[in-house]
């Protein structure tokens, strides 16, 4: 059993992230007897949780989603992020293709060039 302090300390976040958290429903966590927050093993699996989905990418309510009961609609939300981020590869990888090239480019100016040209018209 951890404090909000203790369990924010361990999980290398502040405390007021995983009261937001708890107020948007995406974390439940106990109370003791005087309302205090208990942060059990099971509310820290759970917060880790929600902090590995949040630095894979996910909004908060993409997270709510991911960790809902239903599989169907938990996959639902987890797939639309892959394909979302497959996307985002590709246009990165466009992206290092053409500056590769303008560094490369023996011609002076980009408008001179007709691969850059064609690079440009591929958006």
């Amino acid at each position: 059993m951890q404090t909000i302090g203790e369990a924010a300390a361990e999980l290398g976040i502040e405390a007021h992230v995983l009261r937001h958290w708890e107020d948007v429903g995406a974390l439940t966590v106990r109370r003791d007897g005087n309302g205090y927050r208990i942060y059990d093993d099971n509310a820290l699996e759970q917060a880790r949780t929600v902090l590995k989905l949040r630095r894979v990418g996910l909004s908060l309510p993409e997270v709510i989603a991911a960790m809902a009961p239903k599989k169907r609609a938990a996959q639902a939300v987890v797939r639309a992020k892959i394909a979302a981020l497959e996307s985002e590869v590709v246009r990165t990888q466009q992206a290092i293709t053409f500056l590769q090239h303008t560094v490369e480019c023996r011609h002076r100016y980009l408008d001179d060039c007709p691969e850059c040209a064609h690079f440009v018209r591929e958006v």
